[in-house]
């Protein structure tokens, strides 16, 4: 098991400038950072790579699309502009030496129809992944798709839907990931719905009830460690926090509050939070006669 700190909690484009930042959260214990990919082309992540490697970051991905001209649920232009800004981030994400991207990749954050998806949608996002995962796969990375809450999308809120959506889509580099946040606002059980679905699930976000600091709101952490630990998966457990420190970031993920003293605490604390309640999800439970 590997824990990683996702860059949203400062920026949507991590450059040399963050390199102070990324060197403390690797003293802070931290095995990698998650990377947003939304500008710049594919020789600013082979650099940003680099700069990784130096401090010894391992590194992951994540992306969004928020564009309205995109949207790979809607018609012929938006999905080939769509599958065009997938090309594009799988491309970077190779460069930064990243093996997953993951995020809302299905379908456009924040748009809606007012209505449940149609079967045509669902239909063209399965034709648009296929097309994603061939270059996906040539290019060595992983997607992990992500269910969302009904308030930012409405292709997939829950675990069993994006089970199913997986399904017709039918390609080995498009998979799923798992966040607790919005878990534990669509699920009735959240550790079942990542239980059920172990065998898909390429990714893990812990995320706290108010997307602050990992440990501090009402997430049934001890249970999820079991779950996740219990299930043998072995790979990233990646803090997604988020703060008021770039105003557009902060409107779009609706955070009107400060939820930590600071950015340093979430990291740390959230840290500790994630080795302690790990290491404690290997005991046996106690049984009470």
């Amino acid at each position: 098991m590997k824990v990683g700190m996702c860059m949203f909690l400062w920026t949507t484009h991590v450059t040399g400038e963050h390199e102070a930042l990324m060197r403390d959260i690797r003293a802070t214990g931290f095995d990698g950072v998650e990377i947003p990919i939304f500008d710049g082309e594919p020789d600013h992540y082979a650099r940003l790579g680099a700069l990784l490697d130096e401090i010894g970051l391992e590194r992951t991905a994540v992306s969004a699309m928020g564009d309205p001209s995109m949207n790979l649920i809607g018609d012929r232009a938006e999905r080939a502009a769509g599958i065009a800004y997938m090309t594009k981030v799988i491309d970077c994400a190779a460069a930064l030496g990243a093996t997953r991207l993951s995020g809302p990749l299905h379908s456009t954050l924040g748009r809606f129809s007012g209505e449940g998806p149609t079967s045509e949608e669902r239909a063209r996002s399965a034709a648009s992944q296929r097309t994603i995962g061939d270059h996906a796969e040539n290019r060595g990375v992983v997607v992990g798709l992500e269910a969302l809450n009904r308030f930012e999308c409405y292709l997939v809120n829950t675990m069993d839907q994006l089970a199913e959506h997986l399904a017709e889509v039918g390609h080995p580099n498009i998979r799923a990931m798992y966040d607790t946040f919005h878990a534990n606002i669509e699920e009735t059980d959240p550790i079942g719905a990542f239980t059920r679905h172990r065998e898909l699930i390429a990714h893990v976000h812990l995320s706290e009830n108010d997307r602050g600091v990992p440990g501090r709101g009402n997430i049934p952490w001890a249970e999820t460690f079991r779950a996740i630990r219990a299930s043998g998966y072995d790979d990233w457990l990646t803090i997604e926090a988020f703060g008021r420190g770039l105003p557009a970031l902060a409107a779009a993920t609706r955070i009107w509050r400060d939820l930590a003293e600071s950015p340093e605490v979430v990291y740390r604390d959230g840290h500790r939070h994630i080795r302690e309640g790990w290491a404690a999800a290997e005991a046996p439970v106690a049984v009470v006669a």
